[in-house]
């Protein structure tokens, strides 16, 4: 019995992490879209950048040949594109009859720089990599849409975590190119608070780590692992925790899961992956939007804390904009609930409804 908290966190960590790729959907597909000489905000360049991605279903177009059932769905920091063919996401969202049923509509999930398929520092730059930050990031997906997939409108844009605030950001700056947005655990004001500090914490955790070398490491650095769980307390419920460690031996073994989880991954991909967030800051661009909006967050979230009272002055400023807290309960997991679709696809499946 006290194997049970180790055995739950670890399966719910499989949920969370990117699930491997299902083969179920309509027309599934992966493939490569390589920008030459990308120019970062930085102003340094990558002579070759590549974003990963996958499609399920297949483009519908219209009289004037334009692709019009396009969806795109961004992931979270530590996620990838497939995050949404998860079960708790694509069966909610992708099956028959559902809100974004693949037999109806083209699905876009690529991978953000930095992470999965798409270029990144460990493909063999290191700290030399560009140092991206989110308009990097939306400028590739928009050129992937527009050059590599030839999609110049969207039905919808959702994402959620840094999914939903790259969300918030394609409302502001690309006002015209969806009809529908919906972002998800995510806040649309300048990082700060709270939300980055514990980032913070990541960020020197890893820089001040003596094997990191300045990022120019042949092994793996393994101290700055031990300050990682940090990051699951800030997005897991106190419950669910509770759940998973009752007593101080399952909390050392949750420890222990955890800083094994951060061991594998590759510590100047999750320092850059942190880092880009800098820049984020959609609030000068909220009264621009125009397309319908649904923003969905947690009750139980303490990365999106709802006692701040940014959402409600938000989506005060967006027209046809629309907020809705999910309450916590026995389903929910904090942050993470963005992974059980089942609790917020009613929201969505009515953000799509009058749509022409």
């Amino acid at each position: 019995m006290r194997r049970r908290p180790a055995l739950t966190v670890v399966c719910l960590l499989m949920t969370l992490s990117a699930a491997p790729a299902q083969t179920s959907w309509p027309d599934q597909r992966e493939g490569d879209f390589v920008i030459r000489n990308f120019s970062f905000a930085s102003g340094e360049v990558l002579p070759e950048l590549k974003l990963h991605y996958t499609t399920l279903g297949t483009p519908r177009r219209n009289a004037a040949g334009e692709i019009e059932n396009a969806v795109l769905l961004l992931h979270g920091t530590s996620s990838t594109g497939k995050m949404w063919l998860t079960p708790s996401l694509a069966d909610e969202l992708f099956a028959p009859g559902q809100p974004l049923d693949a037999a109806r509509y083209y699905v876009i999930l690529p991978d953000g720089i930095g992470r999965g398929g798409s270029s990144k520092p460990s493909d063999g730059l290191r700290a030399r990599f560009p140092h991206y930050r989110y308009h990097d990031m939306i400028e590739t997906q928009r050129r992937l849409l527009v050059e590599g997939l030839g999609v110049k409108h969207l039905r919808l844009v959702a994402g959620a975590s840094m999914g939903g605030m790259h969300t918030w950001m394609w409302g502001g700056l690309h006002p015209d190119f969806m009809d529908a947005l919906m972002p998800i655990a995510s806040q649309p004001i300048a990082i700060s608070g709270r939300n980055w500090l514990y980032r913070r914490i990541a960020i020197e955790a890893i820089r001040n780590d003596p094997e990191w070398k300045n990022g120019d490491y042949d092994k793996n650095p393994t101290r700055y692992v031990l300050t990682a769980p940090f990051a699951f307390l800030m997005t897991e419920s106190v419950a669910q925790i509770q759940q998973m460690a009752p007593t101080r031996e399952a909390g050392d073994a949750l420890y222990r899961t955890l800083v094994e989880r951060a061991r594998k991954g590759d510590a100047n991909n999750q320092l850059y992956a942190t880092e880009a967030v800098m820049d984020y800051d959609p609030e000068p661009h909220l009264a621009k939007i125009k397309a319908r909006l649904v923003a969905v967050n947690f009750a139980d979230d303490e990365v999106n804390a709802p006692e701040l009272g940014v959402m409600e002055r938000a989506v005060g400023r967006i027209p046809n904009a629309r907020y809705v807290l999910v309450p916590a309960g026995p389903k929910t997991h904090g942050h993470f609930t963005y992974m059980q679709a089942a609790l917020w696809k009613a929201h969505l499946a009515e953000l799509l409804r009058p749509a022409p």
